[in-house]
């Protein structure tokens, strides 16, 4: 997959290192008290990134909005099967990722 398609160097490495199952170079994109909500709902975020390494990639990228900061696309979970997922960014002021929301898109 091409991930030039993600104008945003930040969100790009972060999905790069999802992609490859780097765990090291995921967790570089985040700040040390990085959010994450899955659905909506509050989700612990370390535990994400120790089980989705290696486990969880996108297949296919459908679409990026919000200045390459929101992704949609086709997703596998080794865990949950294949379905449709968002991705939204939300960086600090030192350009690390602040919080991650992720879920099913409709």
């Amino acid at each position: 997959m091409d991930l030039a398609i993600l104008p945003h160097l930040t969100v790009r490495l972060a999905v790069q290192a999802l992609q490859q199952g780097d765990h090291a170079a995921w967790i570089a994109q985040f700040s040390a008290d990085a959010k994450l909500t899955d659905d909506g709902l509050p989700a612990n975020f370390q535990k994400f990134s120790e089980s989705a390494m290696g486990h969880e990639r996108f297949t296919r990228i459908d679409r990026v909005e919000n200045q390459g900061l929101d992704i949609y696309g086709a997703f596998h979970s080794d865990r949950w099967g294949d379905f449709d997922t968002y991705f939204k960014f939300h960086l600090d002021a030192n350009g690390k990722i602040r919080q991650l929301d992720i879920g099913q898109a409709a």
